[in-house]
């Protein structure tokens, strides 16, 4: 669309009059939890039946194949915990379980060689999973040099930081690509080292486990689910961040909560913070 504005390859945000630039992605995922804790949160009880489990799917397939036209499969991937979580929350038979991961394990490899065969994934996407396979035959200045200097960033913080040498910082003398979004993990570790990372993690430890104690004070199945649809989507974005930051997952651009800078992002998560701090103050009203 004319308001479309394209970064990097991804047509994922939009441009509006006084507004100005937003991912709209982002924010899809607030209605998405709450149209799946609306519907499951209905039931009376019991284990899903397959049109349950089929009308889930349905309700994600909305939102995920509008941003996979975009393309940006990083945030494509951060809705499917959404799911996971409300159909393991809503008592999923274990057999639909075993065979999402045997479906899973047969079709994302074939996925990947027919995306491959048909060009839908792009060679710089070959090569960054390629990175994390086999790092030792990926060029460090090519495909591989994101990983590799944001793995570089990290050791360089040893246990307490560089202490604000800048002469020597990878992302000051911006040999990190991106050091304010996808890699602000790698700029915490090398400016505040293993103590500093440890203590952010603490503090992400913190903030789950009081959302979670919040789902179990919320007074009725929906807003429980709500709280854990959060819960776990914040946890598993923690999880893709840290991983891609260290190398051990293949950089797709997933922000840290609450870390990466973009309004977008932040925005976001202080609203669904927002839902979850409200469902349970909930409790106390009659």
């Amino acid at each position: 669309t004319p308001l479309g504005v394209e970064v990097n390859g991804q047509r994922a945000w939009l441009w509006l009059p006084i507004i100005g630039q937003f991912q709209p992605s982002e924010f899809t995922k607030i209605p998405t939890v709450l149209m799946l804790a609306k519907y499951f949160g209905a039931r009376r009880g019991g284990t899903l039946r397959f049109t349950e489990v089929l009308v889930g799917g349905v309700i994600l397939a909305g939102p995920v194949g509008l941003i996979m036209l975009e393309p940006d499969a990083g945030q494509a991937i951060t809705y499917f915990p959404i799911l996971a979580a409300v159909l393991f929350l809503s008592a999923v038979k274990i057999r639909y379980v075993v065979g999402c991961l045997l479906a899973a394990a047969i079709l994302i490899p074939a996925a990947y060689v027919i995306g491959v065969e048909t060009e839908l994934i792009k060679p710089y996407q070959q090569q960054r999973i390629e990175a994390i396979i086999n790092p030792d035959s990926v060029d460090p200045r090519g495909y591989g040099y994101h990983t590799v200097q944001s793995m570089i960033t990290v050791g360089k913080g040893g246990l307490a930081g560089i202490q604000g040498d800048s002469e020597t910082s990878q992302s000051v003398l911006r040999f990190l690509p991106e050091p304010h979004t996808d890699f602000i993990f790698a700029v915490t570790a090398e400016n505040t080292g293993f103590i500093g990372c440890v203590a952010l993690l603490f503090a992400y430890a913190l903030l789950i486990s009081r959302l979670i104690g919040g789902a179990r004070e919320a007074n009725d199945r929906s807003g429980m689910l709500v709280i854990m649809s959060i819960a776990t989507a914040m946890t598993f974005q923690i999880f893709i961040n840290i991983g891609m930051t260290l190398g051990f997952l293949p950089v797709i651009g997933v922000p840290l909560p609450l870390m990466s800078a973009g309004l977008s992002a932040i925005l976001a998560t202080f609203i669904a913070i927002g839902f979850a701090v409200s469902i349970r103050m909930r409790r106390f009203v009659n």
